[in-house]
């Protein structure tokens, strides 16, 4: 098994390339650049669909035969909104930073038959989920619900110090639905102020996976399985993209019975 807690290798260019391969999975793939202007990146997606998150920076960005200009612009993934744009497989990409530029290439199987297209913020509005100090709040990127794409699902999410998410603890690693749904995920973790930590627990029923994972800035968890809940110290807000990918494009997940009557109190049904 890889190691869950995948640290980014150095401060610029591709910091984190995260393949099945790597990863011991099938299906999700995820990389980080840092670009400095004027730095480009550019590939094939071949049978992979892509999402191209900006996190923050200002980037213009090729995708196939669509150019789309300049997008972008928050200098902080705590500053509202991303753009992003989707790439079909059997077509290709490129990315030249206007600014400094952080993106994020989240990939996995698919087809050509969905079009290439913008992603613009607001296309899904920010939710609040849970309350007390288990709120946090959501910006789905490319939901289950948008229809367009084949296997790819990506989120992201804002939990304020002191609080809590992915919580109560669920999982989504048995192909059953419509109980419930095979996905693969990695979290991408980034801290307010930069110094800070959170912790993320990994963990199955059996137990026969349990880790649990001081995750500084720029840190990647992968969750090939098991609950994955994470807590945010007071002080510092948290920011994670998750990715999930499986054999089917829904999130359908099983919550820890242990922590059932939770979801009263809570006033939330799990999930990121």
């Amino acid at each position: 098994m890889a190691d869950l807690l995948v640290k980014p290798a150095g401060g610029t260019g591709r910091i984190h390339a995260v393949t099945p391969e790597s990863a011991g999975w099938a299906y999700v793939g995820f990389e980080v650049h840092r670009l400095e202007p004027g730095g480009t990146i550019a590939a094939d997606t071949g049978g992979r669909e892509v999402c191209l998150v900006l996190v923050a920076g200002l980037a213009r960005i090729r995708a196939g035969a669509e150019d789309f200009g300049v997008v972008g612009g928050r200098t902080s993934p705590f500053e509202g909104s991303p753009h992003a744009v989707y790439v079909p497989a059997g077509s290709s990409y490129a990315v030249t930073a206007e600014t400094a530029l952080e993106i994020a290439v989240c990939s996995a199987p698919g087809g050509g038959d969905h079009p290439a297209r913008l992603i613009p913020p607001g296309t899904h509005p920010q939710i609040v989920r849970g309350q007390g100090s288990n709120t946090r709040h959501v910006t789905n990127v490319m939901p289950e619900d948008d229809g367009a794409a084949h296997s790819l699902l990506v989120v992201e999410v804002v939990t304020p110090g002191g609080n809590t998410s992915s919580y109560p603890p669920h999982k989504h690693d048995v192909d059953d639905l419509p109980n419930e749904s095979y996905l693969e995920e990695t979290y991408y973790h980034r801290l307010n102020p930069p110094q800070g930590f959170a912790v993320q627990r990994v963990y199955t029923d059996a137990r026969d996976l349990d880790e649990t994972m001081a995750v500084e800035d720029g840190d990647v968890v992968l969750v090939p399985r098991g609950y994955h809940p994470v807590a945010t110290l007071h002080g510092y807000d948290s920011w994670y993209l998750n990715v999930m990918a499986g054999p089917k494009r829904v999130w359908k997940f099983h919550n820890a019975p242990e922590h059932a009557w939770l979801f009263t109190g809570l006033g939330t049904p799990a999930g990121r």
